[in-house]
């Protein structure tokens, strides 16, 4: 069984995060924070769309680092999620800090993938 995250979850994350780290609190767009929680679920003609557990957290990872639903901390609360994700599901994650800031700056700037990305979470597991 997946062990998705809530919403409430995403936004207690993602405020901590700003509590912690700083920068500005707020949700720019609900609808956009919801669909971010419903993404990994996701099915195409009764197939999920994204069917391994790396796939799901990339899910995570893009679409709030794309999306820019918060105010602020896209990127910190992209990876947190995905991080949570992972670890909810069994997954160690192994990769030092400096690797996950460079690799959710890379995600922005050139868009990667959710392929690219998922195999880059993989990876970084255990």
């Amino acid at each position: 069984m997946i062990h998705y995250l809530a919403e409430e979850e995403l936004l207690l994350a993602h405020f901590k995060l700003i509590e912690r780290y700083g920068g500005s609190h707020g949700v720019r767009d609900l609808k956009r924070i919801q669909s971010v929680i419903e993404a990994p679920k996701q099915e195409v003609f009764g197939a999920e769309q994204y069917s391994a557990i790396f796939e799901k957290a990339a899910v995570y990872l893009r679409n709030i680092i794309g999306d820019h639903p918060f105010a602020d901390g896209n990127k910190r609360t992209g990876v947190t999620a995905a991080v949570l994700f992972l670890k909810r599901n069994g997954q160690v994650f192994t990769a030092r800090s400096g690797e996950l800031e460079d690799f959710a700056v890379r995600v922005a700037t050139e868009n990667l993938d959710v392929p690219t990305i998922a195999a880059w979470l993989r990876t970084h597991t255990r």
